[in-house]
């Protein structure tokens, strides 16, 4: 990556520098590692701040398509907003980690939005970190999940819950997920580990014990953000998109 490499060229013009004018070369680590740090720091921060911008961006277009009553003009908006992430790929032989989370959120847009097969290649190649990475890998488990393929469902789920850990609505999803292809004892386990990370959320508690009691595990107490994985119909009166909420990683 280039700022690495720039960071490293930096340190090692500061390790000869400082033996060019007559110190030992025991004391060049030294200033060498703290320009080594310093620029990677500056470097990282600049092309984060661009990327950033980016994003900014992409969330107004996102903002006016949800606000629009045209779809062709939502679609539009939806499109640009997209557009607008693509330009993002520019820096990613820059610093480590960029392509990840440009793909986490054009998957996310994507998903949200009903395209599912545009989706996926960027949900494979997401980024399993931050609030952006596990929500696109949950989307990927959803997606895996409609295929019946388990395995694939439960691998993508187990990133996204080990990266958002906190958030409840991943649990839950993974674990109604597990229900419906009747693996209630492995739901169980997997509310069960939810709760643990979450100890004071009553809905995931709750839905432990509607399993428990083998009664019908129903998501609707985690509205609106459940309705996003397009696993139910929303109600009429959320409108066709359920509530949509696109998280951006933040740097």
């Amino acid at each position: 990556m280039y700022n690495l490499l720039i960071s490293t060229g930096i340190a090692l013009a500061l390790f000869l520098a400082v033996i060019g004018i007559g110190f030992s070369a025991w004391a060049a680590p030294i200033p060498a590692i703290i320009g080594f740090l310093a620029a990677n720091f500056l470097l990282a921060r600049r092309v984060g701040k661009k990327v950033q911008d980016l994003a900014m961006r992409a969330q107004k277009e996102i903002a006016s398509a949800q606000g629009s009553l045209d779809p062709k003009q939502a679609k539009a908006k939806f499109n640009k907003a997209i557009e607008i992430l693509g330009e993002g790929f520019h820096y990613e032989k820059w610093q480590f980690l960029i392509a990840a989370e440009l793909h986490s959120n054009i998957g996310i847009l994507e998903y949200v939005r009903k395209e599912f097969d545009a989706a996926k290649p960027h949900l494979d190649k997401a980024g399993a970190r931050g609030p952006a990475g596990a929500r696109a890998k949950a989307m990927l488990g959803c997606l895996a999940y409609r295929k019946k393929d388990e395995k694939a469902m439960s691998a993508a789920f187990e990133q996204a819950v080990k990266a958002g850990k906190k958030e409840p609505i991943l649990w839950a999803t993974y674990a109604w997920c597990l229900d419906q292809l009747d693996k209630r004892d492995d739901a169980l386990r997997v509310l069960a580990r939810g709760v643990e990370a979450n100890p004071s959320d009553e809905k995931l508690k709750a839905s432990m014990v509607a399993l428990q009691n083998e009664k019908k595990f129903k998501m609707k107490a985690y509205a609106p953000e459940w309705y996003q994985f397009h696993l139910e119909q929303p109600p009429m009166d959320m409108g066709p998109g359920g509530g949509r909420r696109v998280i951006f990683q933040r740097r």
